[in-house]
């Protein structure tokens, strides 16, 4: 397995990299019934379209809105008509549950001296709450959203948050998602890259390649050491 060299910082994505994305609609899956996993699925895309377009088109609001906004058009194709349900979802993306593999990952890595962050499109109250909610709180030195830079990922400066941020060049941070389009942007800005593969994903056709890929934040201590 690739081995990465002079690594002075871990830096990880959040939603669907230590945090699941798909736990608010499991947890009310006897409420939306068959439909709980499809609207769940299209929630996460039209969250990434909508940050994409709004990116593209200068008109930047923060992740809740745009999460807010994802949601809404999602209950909408599906007939979904509850207010109640929609408010309890969107309270839901405030306690994310955390992967089983994110809090040993990130204890292995505090035991090895490893200085880690999370930078993440999630607007600071969403990412502070899910991070509390976790416990991860202690085990992270920051924790980085893309609204001080007012634009999201993949754009190139919002990468130059971390690098700031940790002041580590950006050639010695390793950075790990499980989005397999900010492994490219990450990359493609230069920092070492892991692809946590936990979906199945095949490489995008986009530059900036990951220099190695998992399937368990589990295995991500043994490239580093």
């Amino acid at each position: 397995m690739t081995q990465f060299k002079d690594i002075q910082a871990c830096v990880f994505d959040a939603y669907g990299t230590l945090f699941d994305i798909h736990s608010p609609t499991a947890r009310v899956a006897d409420r939306l019934g068959d439909k709980a996993h499809a609207i769940s699925d299209l929630w996460r895309a039209k969250q990434l379209q909508y940050s994409l377009l709004r990116s593209l088109m200068g008109t930047h609001v923060d992740f809740w809105q745009v999460t807010g906004d994802a949601l809404d058009y999602t209950l909408a194709v599906f007939d979904v008509n509850d207010r109640e349900l929609r408010e309890r979802l969107m309270e839901l993306y405030l306690s994310l549950e955390a992967y089983p593999d994110a809090v040993p990952t990130l204890e292995k890595l505090a035991g090895d001296g490893r200085r880690c962050a999370i930078l993440s499109n999630g607007a600071p109250a969403m990412l502070q709450a899910s991070v509390e909610n976790a416990g991860l709180a202690q085990l992270l030195e920051a924790v980085i959203s893309v609204e001080e830079a007012g634009i999201f990922k993949p754009a190139p400066n919002v990468y130059q948050l971390g690098a700031d941020r940790m002041g580590v060049a950006r050639e010695n941070i390793c950075f790990v998602s499980a989005n397999a389009w900010d492994c490219a942007g990450a990359a493609q800005f230069g920092f070492q890259v892991v692809h946590l593969n936990r979906f199945g994903q095949p490489m995008e056709h986009l530059p900036g390649k990951p220099k190695a890929e998992i399937t368990d934040l589990g295995q991500l201590s043994g490239l580093l050491n």
